[in-house]
């Protein structure tokens, strides 16, 4: 089902790809309110494969490309915002562990 991939980029290179697939400007950009919207899409996207009915895709490639869309989406969303993604995903790390450490039952 997995498959990789010889690539290998970093956050600032997603994030430069993803701004020359959808624009710079600020035009470009989305509002809170616009990106809570498009993750709801994506979310929705997942719960319709978890669900499993018979008309959902099974292969494990469609999975693979809803959960790389939300990845490469958040980055652009985070600089549409004004955050530095690499920031943002250091603050995730740093409270994931913290919450790992703490919570044993979860």
């Amino acid at each position: 089902m997995a498959t990789t991939s010889p690539n290998n980029y970093d956050i600032r290179d997603l994030l430069a790809r993803g701004r020359a697939i959808w624009g710079s400007d600020i035009d470009d950009k989305l509002s809170l309110s616009q990106i809570v919207v498009r993750l709801g899409v994506g979310f929705g996207d997942l719960c319709r494969m978890a669900r499993g009915a018979s008309k959902d895709p099974r292969d494990g490639n469609e999975l693979m490309k809803e959960l790389g869309n939300v990845i490469f989406s958040v980055i652009r969303w985070c600089d549409d915002l004004g955050f530095d993604p690499v920031a943002c995903v250091e603050l995730a790390m740093e409270a994931q562990r913290k919450f790992a450490a703490a919570n044993y039952n979860r």
